[in-house]
């Protein structure tokens, strides 16, 4: 069903309606202004524990934060963004989401249930606008119905996992991620007919959440960067790490993201598609970020010594789970295969398996110099018409 034709979906006898582009609400940008501290939190609760255990249970809040800002964007999506519940919706939202945010550094220990209870609202409050949005035509019932339970069995576990031990407690907390993101895949027959697509306010509000993650990046480098005293070597880091974030703008912002909206415009399944490419596989790119930034706060700290593995790997893998996602955004909504950003990811790591011993500004560097480098070959390669290797037309349509 391509964007702009009239819906023929009927559920519970309700047509969903048409949907119209439209710019971005005020509102939605005080949401993620919340969002930001989130983020900032979760970098935090990584950085205090740069470890396996660590990571884990950072990129698993991570997950449960990414969600709950995604769903608001779909709900949105399909909202009159001068509907007075929409407005007060996302307003007690986001009290509730920054009150989560604050439990996220302690969100393992003693704050586990203030944010489990504190995000369980978050996600009913987006099964309450939906429902509104239903009853006004634009969303359909019986999609809604199908994902919501998954929602709420996953909040139910989130709460009961932040009553229990500490491994209980994350074994809890995975399923309920789990389930929650199960739910749109186990009634993907349902989601197809959800809502017609606003195709340039969402493009724009991931696009925007993809700003947020690069501005958490500097806000990282420049925080480490304050605690040490300025020297060559700290200044390098520091421009170094500017000129990778730039990088990672360009790769997103250069060509991909307005090639993926045009996509979308015109996809015979954007409901689809969209779930895919932006709900799911842009939480890799969200993730690489905010590894990649944790990774270099620590690196500001140590400048002029040897980066340990841990740190390495963060800046290093980071950075290759970024392109990993990138590429398989536009692998899934362009059809296109860009194999110069596989081999970038490669010479990452490899950059983290051979930089036992190398100073942080040399693998920094190092890093630095491969992101420019995809960048000028991208350029180069995309310069005469924009020489996307495109798949046959019939990958499009899945």
């Amino acid at each position: 069903m391509a964007v702009g034709e009239s819906a023929e979906i009927l559920d519970a006898g309700t047509e969903v309606k048409p949907a119209t582009d439209r710019s971005v609400s005020p509102v939605e940008l005080l949401w993620d202004l919340v969002f930001v501290f989130a983020i900032t939190q979760v970098g935090t609760l990584l950085s205090n524990q740069l470890t396996w255990d660590g990571f884990g249970r950072s990129m698993l809040v991570l997950a449960l934060v990414w969600w709950a800002w995604s769903a608001f964007v779909w709900v949105a999506n399909a909202e009159d963004a001068e509907s007075p519940v929409f407005l007060l919706t996302l307003l007690a939202a986001l009290v509730l989401i920054f009150i989560s945010g604050l439990a996220i550094p302690h969100a393992f220990g003693e704050r586990a249930t203030l944010f489990a209870l504190t995000y369980a609202g978050v996600r009913f409050m987006h099964l309450g606008l939906y429902a509104h949005s239903a009853r006004q035509g634009h969303a359909s019932w019986e999609a809604i119905a199908g994902f919501s339970l998954t929602v709420t069995v996953g909040m139910i576990l989130l709460v009961a996992g932040s009553l229990l031990a500490l491994s209980w407690q994350i074994a809890l907390w995975a399923s309920a991620a789990v389930i929650d993101y199960a739910g749109p895949l186990l009634t993907r027959e349902r989601l197809r007919g959800l809502q017609e697509v606003a195709v340039a306010h969402f493009a724009d509000r991931y696009g925007a959440f993809i700003i947020i993650c690069l501005g958490e990046s500097i806000i990282a480098i420049g925080l480490g960067a304050t605690r040490e005293p300025i020297s060559t070597a700290l200044v390098a880091l520091v421009a170094l790490g500017l000129l990778i974030t730039i990088g990672l703008w360009w790769t997103y912002f250069g060509k991909t993201a307005a090639a993926g909206a045009a996509r979308l415009r015109d996809h015979v399944e954007p409901v689809i598609a969209a779930s895919d490419a932006y709900a799911y596989i842009h939480l890799a790119l969200v993730a690489g970020i905010i590894i990649f930034a944790t990774g270099m706060r620590h690196a500001s700290l140590t400048v002029d010594s040897p980066l340990s593995a841990s740190v390495r790997l963060a800046i290093c893998g980071g950075l290759a789970l970024y392109l990993l996602g990138h590429l398989a955004f536009a692998a899934r909504l362009l059809g296109a295969v860009r194999y110069e950003k596989l081999a970038a990811a490669a010479a990452l790591l490899v950059i983290y398996w051979i930089g036992h011993g190398w100073r942080a500004w040399v693998v920094v560097a190092c890093d630095a110099a491969v992101i420019a480098l995809l960048c000028a070959w991208e350029a180069i390669a995309d310069a005469p018409a924009g020489s996307w290797r495109r798949a046959p037309a019939a990958a499009h349509r899945r």
